[in-house]
């Protein structure tokens, strides 16, 4: 039952502090039923903070996610965020978190020391990575923030890395610089957030457009000197496939039916000139310009993911196996069939309907490579084909 998560911390009440934990999910990891004409699964989180000579602090929530279709069953980017809040005293304590899946009967625990910090006149937070925030002005206020528990950004697809930062009781103006590192400490952005002072809470959302860093890990420093605070964050091509290399993407993408013309050129590209032939071969397979995500590479990298877990068994990478070269380009058969093995051989076939295509895989018992056949091969080809003039989603 894998899960990512991170904790946010903010001034509370008095001398308290609100930790946020986040949590964050990829769909394919539960198990979905059907419910009418919806796909519905449920899952349980168990908090648990202790700190030595205190009573334990827990909470439990009990979630549902309910999607319309099999296909947003299967996606695996960070897909579902689960938060929840404490009001704690500073001091260090032991978290742990446990998701349990009933359906599935999967379950994961993470445990962690975390360092909760007070918040003194002229404080601030660290960098919090988040998707969306609305600044707080008084102590009391809630906190309204989706967090970014990966801490990813999708390089080149209009998406921007954003973070949330507060400061408290500033005696006066003061221009706090910001500073984005990469791996090779170079600073790729500079800026600075501006505290009024005279003021309980200053909150700032601060957005940096994911082509501006360059791909890979950064460091995000907030002040200067040893009261400077940090976070770390990563600028992927994807937010549904952590991946930060060009020739690994490259790789990947091999199978993908779109916009061939544009791949040959990015693969034949300077290094210098890749991050503008990546920009337009996202905008030119992009099936939605209005969303951030582009739903294409999304499905791709999702069927990727899929085909490794399913056919991992072929000894090696499961999408890179014949079956797996079908399954990332065409998706899920309409039918699959195991005719009753022989005395030497195994055959599976996968028929669909769409491209009025039924594809065999045959091998040798006791040897777990199934291969096209070459009858089959052929009208695989020309499966792909009709794929690539389609366009994606079409």
């Amino acid at each position: 039952m894998p899960f990512v998560g991170t904790v946010a911390f903010v001034a509370g009440r008095g001398d308290s502090t609100v930790a946020r934990v986040g949590l964050s999910f990829e769909n394919h990891a539960f198990a979905f039923q059907r419910d009418g004409r919806f796909f519905l699964t449920r899952f349980r989180v168990e908090y648990s903070l202790v700190r030595p000579g205190q009573s334990p602090i827990t909470a439990v929530r009990d979630e549902a996610v309910r999607v319309e279709s099999f296909l947003e069953t299967q996606r695996n980017d960070e897909s579902v965020i689960v938060e929840q809040g404490f009001l704690l005293t500073p001091g260090s304590y032991t978290l742990a978190v446990t998701v349990r899946d009933p359906l599935s009967n999967a379950s994961s625990r993470a445990e962690k020391v975390i360092d909760v910090p007070g918040y003194k006149i002229g404080g601030m937070t660290d960098p919090i990575l988040v998707y969306q925030a609305r600044a707080r002005t008084e102590r009391a206020d809630s906190l309204a923030l989706v967090l970014n528990p990966r801490g990813t950004v999708a390089n080149g697809g209009g998406d921007s890395l954003t973070m949330y930062v507060e400061g408290y009781q500033f005696p006066g103006p003061v221009q706090v610089p910001v500073d984005v590192k990469d791996e090779r400490d170079s600073v790729v952005y500079h800026g600075t957030i501006p505290f009024r002072g005279g003021r309980s809470v200053e909150g700032f959302v601060v957005r940096i457009p994911s082509d501006a860093p360059p791909l890979g890990e950064l460091t995000i420093q907030v002040g200067e000197g040893v009261e400077a605070k940090k976070a770390k964050a990563l600028v992927s091509f994807s937010r549904s496939w952590v991946v930060t290399n060009y020739d690994n993407l490259l790789a990947l993408l091999r199978f993908f039916p779109w916009a061939p013309d544009r791949l040959g050129a990015l693969r034949s590209a300077k290094p210098a000139d890749r991050p503008q032939l990546w920009r337009e071969f996202w905008a030119a397979t992009d099936p939605e310009p209005n969303t951030a995500e582009n739903e294409a590479l999304d499905l791709y990298f999702t069927r990727i993911a899929i085909a490794n877990e399913r056919f991992k068994d072929e000894g090696s990478s499961g999408w890179r196996t014949d079956r797996g070269e079908v399954y990332v380009t065409l998706g899920e058969p309409d039918q699959a069939l195991e005719t009753p093995p022989g005395q030497d051989s195994r055959v599976v076939q996968w028929v669909y309907n769409n491209y009025r295509v039924v594809l065999s895989f045959t091998g040798q018992l006791g040897f777990a490579r199934l291969r096209l056949t070459p009858t089959s091969r052929a009208e695989f080809s020309r499966a792909r084909a009709q794929v690539m003039r389609q366009g994606p989603f079409r």
